[in-house]
């Protein structure tokens, strides 16, 4: 049985940081994908759908410290329907992404910009977070280092290779 979910979408908040009594963290993200198609008539159509998502331990801090409102992430997860009673105690049921994988897909001018984080996975640093020197001001993760040349590390993504193979124009064999 396979339940994996997919998306790529902008946060239509900012992140809601919370601590479990254990005091593990999670973060929640609304994040909004969109759609157009041409109806019947020919009008051009767009569809807007919200999807609830949670992240879990340092994944969670790190969308706290570095997302915003507007930041484009591809999220990856799997689909997740909890039940709760409400203040009348009517049972009422939520279904979100559990978030196994969170990557920030804007670039560093956009952070600041105002259009949102920088690109991110599970953790590296290579921008100052929302102020000046780590998350929220505090000490930690931060701005990347340059070497004793002047010049800044190579990105982690550099080394990595693209997160899509469509992003990849020169490579020419993909492994599916």
């Amino acid at each position: 049985m396979l339940n994996k979910v997919m998306i790529i979408g902008r946060l239509g908040r900012d992140p809601e940081l919370r601590y479990t009594q254990s005091g593990a963290p999670i973060a929640s993200l609304n994040i909004a994908t969109d759609e157009s198609y041409i109806d019947r008539d020919g009008n051009k159509v767009e569809r807007t759908e919200w999807h609830r998502v949670s992240v879990f331990q340092r994944q969670a801090e790190n969308c706290a410290n570095y997302l915003t409102k507007g930041s484009l992430v591809y999220v990856e997860g799997s689909l997740q329907t909890r039940k709760w009673q409400d203040q009348q105690g009517q049972d009422r049921y939520t279904t979100e992404i559990k978030a196994q994988r969170v990557q920030f897909l804007d670039r560093r001018g956009d952070a600041q910009r105002g259009q949102g984080g920088f690109e991110e996975d599970y953790g590296a640093s290579r921008q100052a977070p929302r102020g000046q020197g780590g998350p929220r001001g505090q000490g930690g993760m931060g701005a990347p280092q340059g070497n004793a040349g002047g010049q800044p590390h190579r990105r982690q993504e550099e080394e990595m290779g693209p997160a899509f193979p469509s992003e990849a124009a020169s490579m020419d064999e993909v492994p599916f």
